[in-house]
Parts: C-alpha cells; structure tokens; sequence
C-alpha cells in the first residue's frame, strides 16, 4: 500500500497504492522551507496582503530513518540550515504526512507534489470563477467574495476605487486547503494559516503554507465517487434537510409584519407555494448608504414585528414557517452588546478595547475563543430565535476576525481568521441541537473553512451582483456549488436575482426570471430582496413575473420526491446534490471543462441561461441518452444547440432514470 524507491542522484519516490504523490531529487526538492511575515490590511472583510520572505531554501538531502509496511520516516534537511522530520503513515486507508520535527524558528513550507500535465484540479472550497484550477495560484483565506471580482471591468474598478471591495477571480467567502485530481486522489493540508496552492507547474502541485502544518492527508480511490465519499467521511456530512423545506419557496420579504403579510397575502392568491417566510430585519433596520441593512441585536423588534411569536404560530398553523437571520455582529447601541461588552466577551484591539470592526454599521464581533462568550451566543438562540418559533434562519458573515485582534483564548488572530466561520456554524448547529430541533431546523451559512461541513445545514452563494457578469452574476453560483461539492459541502443555493446592486446596476426582469428558473433545479428556492429592494426587479413587480415565478416554484414542489432522494444520497455518500457531470462519466475529458452545467443528483442535467437576452443555449450531453424535460425530444452524447425561451432553460433527464414518469410531467406543470 505504502512504499518508496531510492534511485540515483538523491532521488526519493514515495508512492501510496501504486500512484506517485512525492519525487524528491536535489534539483526539485519535496520541500522548502524558510521565514517570514506577513502584513494584513483589512477593510471590512475585503484584504490587502502583503509577505516579507526572510529566507527561503531547499531540503535537498534525505536520510530514511525508519521504514515498514504503513509509514515511512524520512529527514529532509539542508547541511547545518535546517531540518524537517515527517512521518508518512497509513491511517485509516489514508496517507498522513506528518510533520514530526523540525527547526524551530521556521514558519514557512513549501510542499510539492507530483503532478501530471494532463491533470484537472477541482476544489480549494468555493470558487466562483473557475472550476479547473490546473494553471492557477489559489490564495487561501476567508474573505468578502468582492464586488465585480475582475481587475478587468468597471464595476470592480469601481468597487476598488469608493469601497476598496474590489476583488479577484480567486476571492471567497469559504476557501478551504482541500483539493481534488482527476487522478482519483484528494489531498488537504491540515492548518488554519494562509495558504496558496500553486498548480500552474506541469509536473508538480506546489502547496505553500504560511506555517509548518500539523500534517497533510492525502486519499486514492478507484473513481471520482469513491473519492467523494471517502473525502466526506472524514470532513463530514450534511444531515437531510426537514420535510417542509420542499413544499415552495422561501419568500424573502421585510419591512414589518403588515407589509410582509399583506405581500404574502397576495402572492398566495396568485397560487404561489410559500414554504417559509424569510424576514431578515425581523431584529429591525438600518438605512446606509450602501442600502437597506440590519440592527445587529438578536431579538425581534417588537415596532416593526409586534407579537412576532404569536405571528408565527398562526403562520405555522397555516402550514408556513417562519425564518430570521443573525450574525456573530454585536451594534454597540444594542442591549446585547451592554451584555457582551461588561462579561468581556466582545474581541479586543491592541490597547485592550473592544474592537469595531464595522464602523458605520457599529459592529462589534463575538469572541468565539471564548467559551463563556459561545454559551452565551448559544443561548441568545435558543431563547430569542429557536424560543419564539424560528423554524431557520441565515447565519452570515464569519470573514470580519482581523488579524492583530487580541483573543480571549490568547490564540494568534491571524491562525484564528480561517478558523472563526467554522466555530460560528458550530455555535448555531449546537444551539439547535441542544434545543432538540435538529430534525425541525435548518440554518444557511456563507463563510466557511475545513469543518464547516460537518457543522452547517446549507450554504448560500452570499452577496452577488445582480447582473449577468461571470465572476460575481448569475453564472459564478455555478462553479460556486461544483466546486464546494468537491469540498464535501453538497448542499448550497443562492439569492434568487441577486442581492448587491450598487454604481445604478440593477436587477432586471430578465435576470430574475433566469435566476428563478435555475432555482427551481436545486435543493432550494429562496428570494431576497437585495440591498436596494425598491431598485431591483421583485418577484410580484408585475404579473407577468409572478405568473413565471408561480411556474417555477410548482415545477420545484413537484420535484419533490426526487429532491428528497438527491439530498439524502448528499447525507448518506456525500455525493453533491448539484455536480459536476464528469463524476459519473469520467471517461469524458470535455467534462473537465464544463463550467456551466451540472447534475442536479444522478438524473438530471441543467444548463442555466446566463446570458442576457438569449433563447438558445449550446449545451454539451455526455455518454447516455437524454430527454429534453420541456419538449420530450430525446439527445444523445455530444454539442446541441437548445431553444431555451423564457421559461424553459434547458434541463434534460436520463432516459433510463426511475423517475422518468415524474420528469415527463414537468411539462404539464
């Protein structure tokens, strides 16, 4: 299983089921190693970042210190420089490289591995502009994703320019140091510092951490499912998702109880299916300058929301559920803050005073090293959330921990930035646990990192444009779930529309029609308003738009047996609900490439329109038959161009699918 090969000229090959994961020769060393610091300029979440590199060189010498069956032991050192004592084992059917000893004051590696010039690369968490990372260097650390997200166009310049929120190709909400190779083998590195993972070399993977990491886990399979589900097990899974979550759309609305009902009063009327209602201001409101935001205190706002739980009750009574929202934000003219600030569980600064790090919003952060100040935020959920009836609610944000913070536990900030977003989802996963709801509530997150996929109940995509841009509209929520789906988080959706609108870029009709549209083929239907709700196109804006949404939502709810059986295979296997096409047809090498299309389970294959203003789309089928879901014309392996009017985005089914019969009756709906 495990073993390596000493060959002439200091060459070394460890090899692990028969494939080749390290070559070391004195020319191209397994590892460098060196100091340094970094400099960390942080404006709400958005990074300018910055290494001073005081040395960096070469292992080139290796010495065998002990070997057998299941590890190796091996020093890699350069003359008098520096060492690196690591342990490769078998663990559990892995490979565990440990880094055992090594010189004490270095704090950089770099790790390569062998690399195949034919290889594709998916993973490294969310990536919302490319899903094969073969020739790119990915940046690793927890982020506001950026408006724009491409030096190359206005709105990011823009951005840049009046908000420093920019962003880049490689900008994420949830990175994670988490990769996966065509070659049927994952491989994570085991730390919470910055990291970059270098695959633009053709016969290497280069993996560079900002600290000497406790190990790095590498896993070979037989096929690209056996990977997936290998991966899972060892990250965790998502649990099923509860019954109601399937009976319509979560219907994003705000403003106080009489607007909210009386909209939803409407919409019903209209025939539309309303699983939940969504009211993120149920805490109360601001108005920015940026738009409509949030009062950071995490109980309901008995002005705009009088009687909230009485509200909820009849609204459950009615067979609707009622979802918030809240972050680990504490406003300093809250009532909770006061709490907070005199228990000593707010994050300090340098001179040992709490920290607002969101000015305008008078955002003070909850220190999660802290274990007083993580009952304390367990409990305020229980009682002022899970208490008054929430049945969800959005969990964001998770980027903002600066890095010269001052933690409670005495934990560098700067190790503890990654960390943060997953104790946020551990926090609300066990307050809903502790409650006993876990089978009655869910939660969305936006932030993650390694091990938010064992504590969260579902992603969201977060804080897109509302335009037809490929980095930061519609078409980036695409590579966003394939990627994360190849991180083990297979259970993610987004804001129907859109939510940033900012520099007169509107949401349209158009763009909320096709987003409604590709919504309807994912585990969750859910709207929201946006920052700037009275500038954006809404699902009832006129009626022609309700008519359309009414339509996409019912074909939802009748994909209802299907979508259950989807997310349970996500539960049991770890299998992604919406994936790449290429793990089940891995013989397919244009597959690699498919940035925007997916699977939605086994059987059924969606190509969202994601331009503006066309009714065809060009879409590539792999090796099975398929039936068009609209028209019932039947395709084969290869390029079709597809009518795709409004309404009708092309979606197609497996011919020898079990559920052919409920397929079939999509077109009725």
């Amino acid at each position: 299983m495990l073993n390596f090969k000493q060959k002439i000229g200091n060459c070394l090959e460890i090899y692990f089921k028969e494939y080749l994961f390290i070559k070391h020769t004195g020319e191209t060393a397994f590892l460098h190693v060196g100091k340094g610091k970094a400099k960390y300029e942080m404006y709400k979440a958005n990074f300018t970042i910055d290494e001073n590199l005081f040395e960096k060189y070469a292992l080139t010498e290796y010495e065998i210190i002990e070997s057998s069956a299941d590890n190796i032991i091996v020093k890699f050192s350069k003359e008098n420089t520096a060492f690196v004592i690591m342990n490769f084992q078998v663990v559990d059917g892995r490979l565990e490289a440990s880094f055992e000893e090594y010189t004490p004051e270095l704090n950089r590696v770099w790790v390569r591995l062998h690399g195949d010039k034919e290889e594709a690369i998916f993973g490294c968490g969310e990536q919302f502009s490319e899903l094969n990372l073969r020739r790119k260097n990915v940046p690793l650390w927890v982020s506001e994703q950026g408006v724009g997200r491409n030096k190359n166009e206005y709105i990011t310049f823009l951005a840049e320019k009046h908000r420093k929120a920019g962003g880049d190709w490689y900008t994420t909400y949830y990175p994670q140091p988490t990769f996966v190779s065509s070659k049927n083998y994952w491989c994570h590195v085991d730390d919470s510092n910055y990291m970059e993972f270098n695959f633009t070399n053709e016969y290497f993977h280069e993996l560079y951490i900002r600290n000497v990491p406790s190990k790095i886990i590498l896993a070979k399979q037989n096929t690209a499912l056996e990977v997936l589900e290998n991966l899972t097990a060892y990250f965790g899974r998502q649990p099923e998702m509860p019954e109601w979550v399937y009976n319509g759309v979560w219907l994003g609305l705000q403003g106080g109880t009489e607007k909210v009902l009386s909209k939803l009063e409407n919409a019903q009327k209209n025939g539309l299916k309303v699983a939940a209602l969504w009211c993120q201001d149920w805490e109360g409101k601001r108005i920015t300058d940026f738009g409509y935001r949030l009062f950071w205190n995490w109980k309901y706002q008995n002005e705009m929301y009088p009687n909230l739980p009485q509200t909820i009750k009849e609204l459950n009574e009615k067979g609707i559920k009622y979802l918030g929202y809240i972050n680990q934000f504490l406003s300093t003219d809250g009532d909770l803050y006061q709490e907070a600030t005199q228990k000593g569980y707010i994050v300090k600064n340098q001179q040992g005073e709490d920290y607002i790090v969101y000015p305008d919003m008078k955002g003070a952060v909850v220190d999660l090293s802290n274990p007083e100040a993580v009952e304390w935020i367990k409990n305020i959920i229980k009682e002022h959330m899970i208490g008054i009836g929430l049945s969800g609610w959005m969990c964001d944000f998770g980027e903002y921990l600066p890095t010269d913070a001052v933690l409670y536990s005495g934990e560098n900030a700067e190790s503890f930035h990654n960390k943060y977003p997953v104790e946020w989802a551990r926090v609300n996963r066990e307050a809903v646990e502790e409650a006993g709801k876990a089978n009655e509530v869910t939660f969305f997150t936006r932030a993650g990192y390694t091990g938010t996929s064992k504590y969260s109940f579902m992603m969201w995509a977060g804080d897109q444009m509302v335009d037809w841009s490929l980095d930061d509209g519609l078409a980036s929520v695409i590579p966003a779930a394939l990627s994360l789906g190849m991180c083990g988080f297979g259970l993610s959706h987004s804001d129907i529309g859109g939510y940033t609108s900012l520099f007169d870029v509107v949401r349209t009709k158009e763009l909320f029609m096709r987003w409604a549209e590709m919504a309807a083929f994912s585990p969750v239907m859910r709207t929201h308003e946006g920052n700037r709700p009275g500038d954006s196109w809404q699902f009832d804006s006129d009626e022609e738009t309700l008519l359309h949404f009414t339509k996409m939502v019912n074909v939802y709810t009748h994909l209802k047996p299907y979508l259950k059986e989807v997310v349970q295979e996500n539960a049991q296997k770890g299998i992604p609900c919406m994936r790449m096409p290429y793990i089940h047809y891995e013989k397919d090498s244009a597959l690699l490439n498919l940035k925007y299309e997916y699977l939605l389970g086994r059987d059924l294959l969606v190509a969202p329109v994601y331009e503006e203003g066309k009714t065809t789309r060009t879409v590539y089928l792999p090796d099975d038959q398929w039936i068009n879901i609209w028209t019932g014309e039947e395709y084969g392996q290869g390029t079709h161009e597809v009518a795709a009017p409004i309404g009708q985005i092309p979606v197609f089914y497996r011919k020898e699918s079990k559920f052919r019969d409920l397929f079939d009756n999509v077109k009725n709906i």
